[in-house]
């Protein structure tokens, strides 16, 4: 029947069913034997050679079409016999498809991050082997020995010929241990902006750091990191790291600019606001000891599961706080709530729990729950690709607003909300000074001027701003193009979906509070092309807090540059952001969980 629909001689007969012995020419109608006592020995013989007899035309058109490949017919060849054991034979291990398959299985390795030992494993070698029979796996020595020296040679010299015309790049390092390896590493990850002002991260290396971690030793490892990469000191933009002691001893040895890790700052003045009042430490002491019973008891988690399904929740595990994961006292507070009701009703029908809460600790921990959620928000803003110094600013003013702010409901959490604040005041005390977060901030179309705490402050920073303009300073000529940017008001980027108001969350929410009250810059005191630019960018109005900043000036940077042809300084080459270029830093690091 397959046969059949694939023949090109069916456009020209019918046949009645799968099984007739006979076939109905559509041109004479007339009925032609299809040879053969059974389906299975049926053929066409017959059909090709009424048509030849009767229907010249039509056969010379079933000619051509049997005759041309692809075109429905039964003109493929059938393979030789040698050719038939040759599609049988192995890949030579030199050959061009077998060394494809091999480097997409080393990348395989690399991108999801598995263990070399995964080509020795059956199940993945009888899945290559479904796959392409004719593909031999090489040893796992060859993927270590080989392949992967290979893959690390074309990916360092792609990343190398990137960076290469870049003349400010920012980096980000730790000293972190392996999960699989007792030994410490040091790494080093650089980030950069091409020529359309698309953000880029490639790690460049984590090296195995021997000995003690003074502050000369890094800095040490780092130069040379930078000197295997040929990458001068003068195009380091800024380094950000933790906020231990040998790693700011470690870059003020280099000579280079230096930021803490903001979301670290942030974890060690929560934990100070949790310490600070009794009644809290002890609701989390608590915390920590339910849900350590059922991490430890598989009977009492089966039993909260059977409560948790018969209540048609969904099952969920408690989740443990851990000192040096962020963010990771809110999760447990959190877990507990959401589990409220399935946890009284096994307090109600067992008496095994360490400890038990009652209706004024509930209640407390839904106000810490509450006072906690702008922190763990912010952390995981401050964490993505596209953070940099210009959110931190920002980022301070709201949390001081909402800790300072107070009502009926902060019963029982005041101490803990006044520590937030003297914690955070004292942390950051000095924030407003460093023109590094300055300059960014201003130059950040989400934010400009409108997220300073002191109006004197943002007015310094202006006129700091105006004077570089002015001078055409040429450390910061990259500020000058960007800062120059509004002789008229500028394009915007397309604004990304923002959530309804209602949806939005109470840190949000003071973003965008922020902005309402800002004042009206006012007229500018000077004049001059420069300081008509500025004044015109501080007056547009901001972008929403959700847009990309990087598309913006993705979409604004030609037209600013020609807008500061005229006594505003020099052009940058491609790919240029100098020091207080607010995208040029990312604001944090994940996995900086060093302690103070």
């Amino acid at each position: 029947m397959e046969r059949r629909k694939e023949s090109a001689i069916w456009r020209y007969f019918t046949v009645a069913t799968p099984a007739r012995s006979t076939a109905v020419c559509n041109i004479c109608k007339t009925e032609v034997s299809r040879g053969g006592s059974s389906t299975a020995t049926y053929n066409t013989t017959n059909l090709i050679k009424h048509l030849r007899k009767h229907h010249v035309k039509e056969h010379a058109e079933f000619e051509q079409a049997t005759s041309s490949k692809g075109a429905g017919g039964t003109a493929q060849q059938q393979l030789t016999l040698s050719e038939s054991l040759q599609r049988r034979e192995k890949y030579p291990a030199n050959s061009v498809k077998a060394t494809k398959i091999t480097e997409k299985i080393m990348e395989c390795i690399v991108l999801d991050g598995e263990p070399l030992s995964l080509v020795e494993r059956t199940g993945f070698r009888r899945l290559i082997e479904f796959l392409e029979s004719r593909y031999t796996i090489p040893s796992r020595k060859y993927f270590t020995e080989t392949a992967l020296p290979e893959l690390y040679k074309r990916v360092r010299d792609h990343i190398a010929k990137q960076i290469k015309d870049v003349t400010a790049m920012s980096f980000t390092t730790d000293i972190w241990s392996s999960d699989v390896c007792p030994i410490s590493l040091l790494s080093l990850t650089v980030h950069w902006l091409d020529t359309s002002c698309t953000p880029h991260s490639a790690m460049l290396q984590a090296k195995n750091f021997h000995g003690s971690h003074t502050g000369e030793t890094i800095s040490a490892a780092i130069k040379q990191m930078l000197d295997q990469w040929r990458i001068p000191l003068c195009n380091v933009h800024v380094i950000l790291t933790d906020n231990a002691r040998n790693m700011k001893r470690a870059m003020a040895i280099l000579g280079v600019r230096n930021l803490g890790c903001f979301a670290h700052t942030i974890q060690l003045v929560v934990d100070e606001g949790l310490l600070s009042q009794r009644s809290v430490s002890e609701v989390l002491a608590c915390c920590r000891q339910i849900v350590g019973h059922f991490k430890h008891s598989n009977l009492a988690y089966s039993r909260l599961q059977d409560i948790q399904m018969q209540m048609q929740m969904e099952p969920k595990r408690l989740q443990q706080d851990v000192k040096t994961r962020w963010n990771s006292t809110y999760i447990m507070v959190q877990s507990l709530l959401e589990q409220k009701r399935a946890l009284c009703a096994y307090i109600a029908d067992h008496d095994d729990l360490p400890s038990t809460l009652t209706a004024n600790q509930w209640a407390l921990m839904e106000k810490t729950s509450i006072v906690l959620a702008p922190f763990e928000e912010l952390t995981r803003k401050v964490s993505s690709s596209t953070a940099s110094t210009a959110d931190v600013i920002p980022a301070v003013t709201v949390l001081r607003r909402l800790l300072a702010r107070e009502g009926d409901e902060d019963t029982g959490i005041k101490t803990m909300k006044r520590t937030l604040l003297q914690a955070l005041e004292r942390r950051f005390i000095t924030l407003e000074d460093k023109p590094l977060y300055t300059y960014s901030t201003l130059l950040d179309p989400r934010y400009k001027d409108r997220y300073f705490t002191n109006p004197d402050t943002a007015k310094y920073a202006k006129e700091a701003l105006l004077k570089e303009l002015q001078e055409g300073d040429c450390r910061t000529t990259a500020i000058t193009a960007e800062a120059s940017e509004a002789a008229e008001p500028l394009e915007k980027a397309p604004r990304m979906e923002t959530a309804a108001p209602s949806s939005k969350s109470s840190l949000m929410k003071e973003f965008d509070q922020i902005l309402e009250e800002s004042d009206d810059p006012g007229a500018a005191t000077s004049s001059g092309p420069a300081v008509e630019q500025l004044h015109a960018y501080f007056a547009e109005k901001t972008i929403a807090t959700s847009d990309n900043p990087y598309q913006y000036w993705g979409v604004n940077r030609q037209r600013v540059m020609d807008l500061g042809g005229s006594g505003t300084g020099t052009r940058h080459g491609a790919g240029t952001k100098r020091v207080d270029d607010p995208l040029a830093a990312p604001g944090t690091e994940r996995g900086f969980i060093k302690e103070n």
